[in-house]
């Protein structure tokens, strides 16, 4: 496939595999990351003084491309603590804590309506959307906040983003990329996605309910928690507490409506539910504490920012190292790359195709590892092109399975690196149950590699 794969390639491998292991070892990544810049920076440059801007650079590139993510995160926990304050929380989740009775309905009702509304309008949107307001009902049900942010990743940022049945950005992606109409693509995902999906929420619920016996996860949260556990003043009367707590719903309702009716998805629904997060904040503040609302607002503000930059903080080098395998490269090291290269990490995806024989079995396997290898960068989105082009290439070659093919190596980068796996990826539904994007990951991982194991091997009989 005309693939130079030169020494910046095989460092970032390098790198990739420390950083796993540290992973696994429970040991913090930073400075391996970090490592990892300086290596390729130098490498790539082979210069000193270009290398240490150079991981500084990372550092900015990645907030940078994190910032909406920090943003909607720190103003929905600012939202939610003043309706933890206010007691509107109490009142709003009630009708839910009344159905929610236990950890299994919590996990299971969470995740589907997960899954319907990102359907709709992508995972981020419905993560803020549901959060704020079924994570209380579902600790109250017994259900660990780590089981609710598992429930909202799977089905969001799994089932619901790997098939995008809806709006159907993902197969577009990968049916131009394999000249096949996207109505293929969708139609060959419907039985992966299944297996997928099953599997994978079946097996990490009964992993979570087999810990929980064993005492080996707390109720709350492994960050500090102080939106869950603020307790609620005295600052409305019952009659306004009951009016809040039927706005709001309706006003994200609103949100919902105009999401379908003006076609908002992505960053754009995200921004309105954010700006909504941000009146409601205003509007409470005001009302709760009348003559020191304005400072109050000031204050809910800083503590939602400060919470969203220590979510983020471990995660910004991580984020850094793991951009330098996509675009992120040109833009922080610069033009070092072979002039056919589209990237560290699709270079590799379509080296590792261009090396194997091909059999159906070693195609389905294949697929599933470059679609892996390109949801490494954290997007799931960014490979999903190369996973149509080598589909359709094995698929010619083969015969046969073109339009499964590559609706199976869609399934796995978007499952590893749309959100699932990779931590920075994870952490709107991390952050809003406020538990830890690594052990997120970790608990995750099990799940989704069975999963993806078992979906590979119902691949191989679709062919």
């Amino acid at each position: 496939m005309g693939v130079e794969l030169t020494a910046l390639h095989w460092i970032y491998v390098a790198f990739i595999v420390l950083i796993i292991g540290f992973m696994v070892k429970r040991r913090d990544t930073t400075l391996i990351c970090i490592l990892g810049i300086f290596m390729l920076a130098i490498v790539a440059t082979g210069e000193i003084t270009a290398s240490i801007s150079g991981v500084f650079n990372s550092f900015i590139y990645a907030i940078t491309e994190l910032l909406s993510t920090i943003l909607i995160i720190s103003i929905i926990v600012a939202m939610s603590r003043v309706l933890t304050k206010t007691g509107i929380n109490e009142v709003m989740v009630a009708p839910f804590a009344r159905f929610i009775k236990t950890p299994a309905l919590g996990y299971w009702t969470i995740g589907i309506l997960m899954m319907v509304i990102s359907w709709f309008f992508w995972p981020s949107p419905a993560v803020a959307l549901l959060g704020a307001v079924l994570l209380p009902a579902a600790i109250r049900a017994g259900l660990p906040a780590l089981g609710v942010a598992m429930a909202m990743n799977l089905f969001g940022h799994g089932i619901a983003l790997s098939s995008d049945f809806v709006i159907q950005g993902a197969p577009k992606l990968t049916a131009d990329a394999a000249s096949i109409p996207v109505g293929d693509v969708v139609s060959a995902s419907i039985p992966l996605v299944i297996t997928m999906g099953i599997v994978t929420t079946i097996t990490a619920y009964y992993l979570l309910r087999r810990d929980m016996k064993r005492g080996k996860i707390e109720l709350v949260g492994s960050l500090e928690g102080e939106f869950v556990h603020d307790q609620a003043e005295d600052l409305l009367s019952l009659k306004q507490k009951r009016f809040f707590a039927i706005l709001i719903p309706v006003a994200f309702l609103i949100d919902v409506i105009a999401m379908s009716v003006l076609r908002l998805q992505g960053g754009d629904a995200t921004a309105l539910i954010g700006g909504t997060a941000v009146f409601i904040l205003l509007i409470l503040s005001v009302i709760a504490h009348k003559n020191q609302g304005l400072e109050k607002t000031t204050s809910y503000l800083i503590q939602g920012f400060q919470f969203g930059f220590k979510v983020f903080g471990p995660v910004i080098p991580i984020a850094a190292f793991f951009y330098l395998g996509d675009s992120g490269f040109g833009q922080i090291v610069g033009d070092y790359l072979p002039a056919t290269s589209h990237g560290i990490v699709n270079d590799l995806g379509a080296g590792l195709a261009a090396l194997v024989p091909l059999t159906k079995e070693i195609a389905v396997i294949t697929l599933v590892g470059v679609g892996a290898i390109t949801g490494l960068d954290g997007s799931g989105f960014s490979g999903i092109s190369l996973v149509g082009s080598v589909g359709s290439l094995f698929g010619n070659a083969i015969g046969d399975g073109t339009a499964t093919l590559t609706a199976l190596g869609q399934i796995s980068a978007i499952w590893v690196g749309g959100g699932t796996l990779i931590p920075w990826a994870l952490i709107p539904a991390a952050a809003i149950c406020n538990v830890s994007p690594f052990e997120l990951a970790r608990r995750n991982l099990l799940p989704v590699v069975i999963g993806l194991v078992v979906t590979t091997i119902v691949a191989m009989f679709l062919i």
